[in-house]
């Protein structure tokens, strides 16, 4: 196998490409996060009482999490195959699409339950979008990379916060514009039709980005494999740890989007109000993971993840006292904190991390397959807490959190550091000396 050549301008382009692909799609993404915490149980859920239908559109919000393993899988194999630029072209097509049909549906009141089936199937469509396009736009800039590969494979986890910042503003920026009343009737239907416009902008972007030179390389050999079987026979220990490496960064991360954002409205603070927190710290978020990413490229993966897992877990019996106290500046103290500060150090060394653990061959469904599989700690999280909060409350909920910060420790601590490993050799060792 020849030995890849690393062009600077088409890293600039890969990483420029990953990241706005990575903020188009989780804007689409994340802007159903939010609709589901302040629109959907209203607009879709209406026959149900207020608590009832929250679970239920936070049921339909789980299902983009339920298929993001799939799409990982699919276009994880075909990536491996094919190339990373195809795959991601054609994610962030069915992305757009979909989030523009939302915008087209009917309500419960027009439809009946064709509304909610509608709503459920292109979540569906979502998910698997979202699911295929993470693993190719970390690669996209990991591959492209000789040094700085944390900072770099960070810029696609940055996205995400970004889309957020984006989502909610289109949201309360709406809703500000045409007024409570009209925003439950047709306003909150703008933001998902102007993900047409994004697409556009996007494929534009993408279009110019060239196939990676480590993949390049390894397609020359011409062998024949089958990427998920190779993942799942070699590297089935790697895989297990990876997904309990990611688990506590997703379970936190739906906590401060899209839990704590129903949980604020139903505590007295007023919807806009939860929503300029959230943006305010979304917006400190992309800060923070770019931050804690190039940390780990001086100081390793492992020891920005561990502390960051012990104090989320130690945070988490702080958020909810703080949300509760019906304090502006307080809900906003407790968002920033733990969107922009503390869940960075999990989250961001992440895009870099699940890329070293696996060989150039099956990278893109080992990366994909792990990190979708620990993003259904985000998917289901907010309906758990849903319900743990009709019951126990929400000390329970920071058990739980802590809970899963502990696992994602003694992962990490179970893995070898990774930061130095040569993306275009073969897969790190499977446990730390």
């Amino acid at each position: 196998m020849t030995e890849p050549s690393h062009d600077p301008v088409q890293l600039r382009r890969a990483v420029a490409s990953s990241f706005l692909g990575s903020v188009i799609e989780y804007y689409d993404f994340l802007l159903y996060a939010t609709a589901s915490a302040v629109v959907f149980d209203k607009v879709f859920f209406s026959s149900l009482d207020p608590l009832a239908a929250t679970v239920a559109s936070l049921g339909t919000f789980a299902t983009g999490y339920l298929a993001r393993p799939l799409g990982g899988v699919v276009f994880g194999h075909f990536g491996d195959l094919l190339g990373r630029k195809r795959m991601l072209l054609l994610t962030m097509s069915l992305m757009g699409v979909a989030s523009f049909l939302i915008g087209l549906l009917p309500t419960y009141a027009q439809a009946g339950a064709l509304a909610p089936i509608g709503l459920v199937l292109l979540r569906v469509v979502q998910g698997i979008s979202v699911g295929g396009e993470w693993g190719g736009a970390v690669l996209m800039s990991a591959e492209h990379a000789r040094t700085r590969r944390g900072l770099w494979a960070g810029f696609t986890n940055a996205g995400a916060p970004c889309g957020m910042v984006l989502s909610t503003a289109a949201m309360s920026g709406t809703g500000a514009i045409v007024g409570q009343e009209a925003f439950l009737d047709w306003g909150w239907r703008i933001p998902f039709l102007l993900s047409i416009a994004l697409l556009a902008v996007g494929l534009f972007v993408r279009l110019k980005v060239e196939e990676t030179p480590v993949f390049r390389a390894v397609r020359d050999t011409g062998r024949r494999r089958v990427p998920v079987l190779d993942v799942f026979r070699k590297h089935p220990r790697v895989l297990a740890l990876g997904v309990g490496v990611g688990l506590a960064a997703f379970v936190a991360q739906s906590t401060l989007t899209t839990f704590v954002v129903a949980y604020g409205v139903q505590e007295g603070h007023p919807r806009q109000s939860v929503l300029n927190a959230l943006t305010i710290s979304s917006a400190c978020a992309v800060v923070g993971i770019l931050g804690w990413s190039a940390a780990s490229d001086r100081f390793g993966r492992r020891p920005v993840v561990v502390a960051g897992a012990l104090a989320m877990a130690v945070y988490g019996f702080l958020l909810f006292p703080l949300v509760a106290t019906g304090n502006g500046l307080l809900l906003v103290l407790a968002l920033v904190l733990g969107q922009g500060v503390l869940h960075p150090m999990m989250y961001g060394p992440l895009a870099a991390l699940y890329a070293e653990l696996f060989s150039t061959e099956n990278r893109y469904t080992g990366a994909s397959l792990g990190y979708q599989l620990a993003g259904l700690g985000a998917g289901f999280a907010p309906l758990l807490f849903a319900e743990l909060r009709r019951g126990p409350g929400t000390a329970a909920i920071s058990w739980i959190i802590a809970a899963f910060c502990v696992l994602t420790v003694v992962c990490v601590l179970a893995l070898k550091e990774t930061s130095r490993q040569d993306l275009s050799g073969g897969a790190v060792p499977e446990t730390a000396s």
